[in-house]
């Protein structure tokens, strides 16, 4: 997916710039939508997430499963047909059923097959600066316990940790929550909440700036269904559950904002959800642990600043697109813009000639 884009002060004078061809189909192909659409079908899309959820017992009015197995598998069934839903949706409303090339139709989504190793290795590189204090502590606990065990079993140790390790990766492969986690909860909410929705908030005319703090609230409001679930059905206290979803509310907005930003940075929808699965991993990070005696805190420090250090420069968007034509005047080529900055632009440029027109006929 091309994303060497003219800037808009250069867009004014066809001769002196090329308009890449995704961008320019794209914005022809795309259809004018407003603000209040957009944001409008965004909340429709979170609460379809959420509702379908609850449908196979309160509407369909089937049985409840018997094991946890059976009710993970049919919430499974239930999360694919809302992210299925939500493309299409996505689709018509933006108008893309104009578009003949199927490539460019998925590269709306970020869904490409280009400068896959880079839109997977890059953002788990990053993302692990957070968790470097975590990555201090689970390390000294190790050491101790390869410490207590003793050294002289040294050769045994590698293999006990070889086995356990096996069993770990096995057990996990059966467990339907590791499924939910790290395969089904990642793929269909960052299809929902990042390739759908962005695309439309960019087409309703917001700003990738507003967008990267924008959506996420959508995608924080689709867990608010945690407070009703841990307070009628698990009978929590009224406090508990608030102060428990409102420390998560808090994490999927921040984690939001990340996973938005890499897929208006990186144009492709590989790179939010390694970070998802990679941070559903680990957990949230460890800032200061007692046994590691500081190095730890020190560690989250480090990699906080290396994180913020870091985060333009990790995720140009030249690492992940292919300029066109081969051009080797590097020199004169101003910074390359994304994907979404330049159909924001050019979906401007077209609905104003459209008025325009309208204008002249009239």
């Amino acid at each position: 997916m091309p994303s060497s884009f003219p800037s808009p002060a250069m867009t004014s004078s066809s001769s002196t710039s090329e308009i890449p061809r995704l961008s320019d189909h794209l914005a022809l192909a795309t259809a004018p939508i407003s603000g209040r659409v957009a944001v409008t079908a965004c909340a429709a899309m979170a609460f379809f997430y959420v509702a379908i959820l609850y449908s196979p017992t309160l509407i369909l009015r089937l049985l409840p499963p018997a094991s946890l197995e059976s009710f993970m598998i049919r919430r499974f069934a239930c999360a694919v047909v809302s992210s299925m839903v939500s493309v299409i949706s996505c689709f018509f409303l933006l108008g893309l059923g104009r578009l003949d090339d199927s490539p460019t139709v998925l590269g709306v989504f970020g869904i490409r097959c280009d400068h896959l190793w880079q839109a997977a290795v890059f953002p788990i590189l990053l993302t692990s600066l957070l968790y470097a204090g975590s990555f201090v502590s689970k390390s000294w606990k190790l050491i101790s316990r390869w410490k207590d065990e003793g050294r002289e079993n040294s050769c045994c140790s590698v293999g006990i940790y070889g086995r356990r390790c096996k069993d770990w990766v096995c057990a996990y492969a059966r467990s339907v929550m590791a499924w939910r986690n790290y395969v089904v909860a990642p793929i269909t909410e960052e299809l929902v909440f990042r390739a759908c929705m962005i695309p439309l908030l960019l087409c309703g005319g917001f700003g990738t700036y507003s967008i990267v703090f924008l959506s996420p609230i959508f995608f924080s409001l689709a867990h608010l269904n945690h407070f009703l679930e841990l307070y009628y059905q698990q009978k929590y206290s009224f406090m508990k559950a608030f102060l428990i979803v409102g420390l998560q509310l808090g994490y999927t907005v921040i984690f939001g904002w990340y996973t938005s930003f890499l897929f208006i940075r990186t144009g492709s929808l590989i790179s939010p959800i390694v970070a998802h699965i990679f941070c559903n991993v680990m957990g949230l990070p460890v800032l200061s642990s007692p046994r590691t005696k500081g190095t730890a805190t020190i560690a989250a420090a480090a990699g906080l600043v290396g994180f913020l250090y870091l985060l333009f420069p990790a995720t140009n968007p030249d690492m992940y697109n292919q300029l066109r034509d081969g051009c080797r005047c590097t020199s004169t080529i101003f910074q390359v813009k994304t994907l979404f900055d330049s159909l924001a632009h050019y979906q401007r440029m077209v609905s104003s000639r459209i008025r325009l027109i309208d204008l002249r006929h009239t």
